[in-house]
């Protein structure tokens, strides 16, 4: 596709979006002087799509009220960007619905494609392949995803039915402060008024079973960052093992092998002289022989303060790895 016919679909699609757009603002949005917008508006005359001239101070160009253009009209690259976000969100896993809606979807704006555009991001979608595995979708829950989302952005409470880690279902009412993705599931960020505490909490989308937006409003706290939320409630989500360690490391060093979602950083008070540049590692686990290794990866001196097993398994790697090193 040219550049000049890209420029005439964008200007189509400016118009599209109602009112009447002067020449001099479509002149700098499609970055054009004003002789050529009045070019691209004929081509479009030529096409037989109405666009009407609207004289005086304020007048410009519009589509004819109640004219319904084509479902769709895409660039090359703007197909492609929406074919390829498609896929990569059912990959990951983050498209709350079920792959048959994804594929539907897909499908749906091949047809609508030109022939020659359709053929080549058919071949490029057959041919492509992905170095992580695929994630499945939950086959539910959009018009939870959707809902929150519009609640945190107009911040109106919702009541929800929700499902925790052990099974146990319960109505809250809480305050949404934020939506993010992580490891192809959704997550709400939110305060919970009925716990008490005043602490944020962190919710599943796929364990909200149902949402109802409430009347009223509240105020997000400033400077939230929904993103660190979520990252330290999933690093205190309270699994079989508490691990607390002191490694000498600042927090840099630790973050590039033990992410915010995995482990807690923290730096030790300054009146302890004994302990200058440590830090103290909190970590929650199901299972403890990941950690040995990272602890390796770290090459920093640490003290393992519990639990007492972690400290087995890290002897036992010590023994593997001297033997290998010593081996023949």
């Amino acid at each position: 596709m040219t550049t000049s016919t890209a420029r005439v679909l964008a200007l189509l699609e400016i118009l599209q979006g109602g009112g009447t757009r002067t020449v001099p603002d479509l002149a700098a949005r499609l970055g054009v002087d004003e002789r050529t917008v009045r070019r691209y508006a004929g081509h479009l005359l030529e096409l037989g799509v109405p666009v009407e001239s609207v004289r005086g101070r304020y007048g410009g160009y519009r589509l004819a009220p109640g004219h319904r253009m084509p479902p769709l009209m895409l660039t090359d690259e703007e197909a492609l960007a929406v074919l390829l976000g498609l896929l990569a969100a059912r990959r990951t896993g983050l498209v709350p619905a079920s792959a048959a809606a994804g594929e539907s979807a897909a499908a749906k704006l091949r047809r609508v494609l030109p022939k020659p555009l359709g053929r080549r991001l058919s071949a490029l979608l057959d041919t492509a392949d992905f170095t992580a595995p695929a994630r499945s979708g939950t086959g539910r829950g959009t018009d939870v995803l959707l809902g929150l989302a519009e609640a945190a952005l107009h911040r109106h409470p919702v009541e929800i039915t929700y499902t925790d880690r052990q099974g146990r279902e319960s109505d809250r009412t809480v305050l949404p402060y934020g939506l993010v993705a992580h490891s192809g599931r959704w997550y709400l960020t939110a305060a919970d008024p009925g716990a008490g505490d005043g602490e944020t909490r962190t919710f599943r989308l796929d364990r909200i079973a149902a949402m109802t937006v409430r009347p009223g409003s509240f105020d997000v706290p400033q400077a939230f960052d929904p993103v660190a939320a979520v990252q330290d409630g999933l690093a205190r989500t309270p699994w079989t093992h508490d691990v607390s360690l002191r490694v000498h490391a600042d927090v840099g060093h630790i973050r590039d092998h033990l992410p915010a979602h995995l482990a807690r950083v923290s730096p030790l008070p300054d009146t302890d002289v004994d302990h200058a540049g440590w830090v103290r590692v909190r970590i929650r686990a199901e299972r403890l022989e990941w950690i040995p290794p990272v602890l390796a990866a770290l090459d920093r001196p640490f003290v393992i303060e519990r639990p007492t097993e972690l400290r087995t398994l890290v002897q036992a790697l010590a023994d593997r790895l001297h033997r290998h090193a010593s081996a023949d």
